[in-house]
C-alpha cells in the first residue's frame, strides 16, 4: 500500500506539471482565440496563410492591386472594413470535364506585367497539364494567355 508521502509527491507532480503546461509562453487556451478562428472565413484563412510567392501586393497600371493565386485560380483581394476578406476571380484555366487538381501554379511581376501559371493535372494521368497555361496581365484584372498546355 502506497505510503501518504508517495501520494502527495504524485500529488504535487501532477500539479507541477498542469501549471508548466498552462503557462507556456506564446500558447493561448482562452475560448476568445478559438473562436475568432473560427469565425474567419474561408477566405480569410487563405490570404493569411497564403506563401508569398503566391501573392502580389502593388500597383499596377498606376492602381493599387492586391492578387493571390489559390488552387490554380487567381484573386483579386480585398480587405474590407469589418476585417473580413472578399475575393473575387479574375483567371481560371479552362474548363476540363473529368476531375482535376492543382499541380502547377506561381505568380511573377517584372516591369509592372504580371505572369502566372495555371495547370491542372486530371486525376489519374500523368504529366501536366489537362488545363491551364501561362497568362498575363498588366492590369490584373484582363489576362492573355501566353501558352497553353
Amino acid at each position: 500500500m502506497p505510503s501518504n508521502k508517495f501520494r502527495l509527491g504524485r500529488a504535487l507532480s501532477f500539479l507541477l506539471a498542469v501549471a508548466i503546461v498552462t503557462s507556456l509562453p506564446g500558447c493561448d487556451f482562452s475560448e476568445s482565440s478559438k473562436a475568432s478562428a473560427a469565425s474567419m472565413s474561408k477566405e480569410a484563412i487563405a490570404t493569411r496563410e497564403a506563401p508569398p510567392e503566391l501573392v502580389f501586393k502593388g500597383q499596377l497600371a498606376e492602381k493599387p492591386a492586391y492578387l493571390l493565386v489559390y488552387d490554380c485560380e487567381v484573386f483579386q483581394v480585398e480587405l474590407l472594413k469589418d476585417g473580413g476578406v472578399k475575393w473575387t476571380r479574375v483567371l481560371e484555366p479552362d474548363f476540363y470535364p473529368m476531375w482535376t487538381m492543382c499541380v502547377r501554379q506561381s505568380l511573377k511581376v517584372n516591369a509592372g506585367v504580371v505572369t502566372v501559371e495555371l495547370g491542372r493535372q486530371a486525376f489519374g494521368a500523368g504529366g501536366c497539364c489537362a488545363s491551364g497555361g501561362v497568362y498575363r496581365s498588366v492590369d490584373g484584372v484582363n489576362w492573355k494567355q501566353a501558352t497553353s498546355w
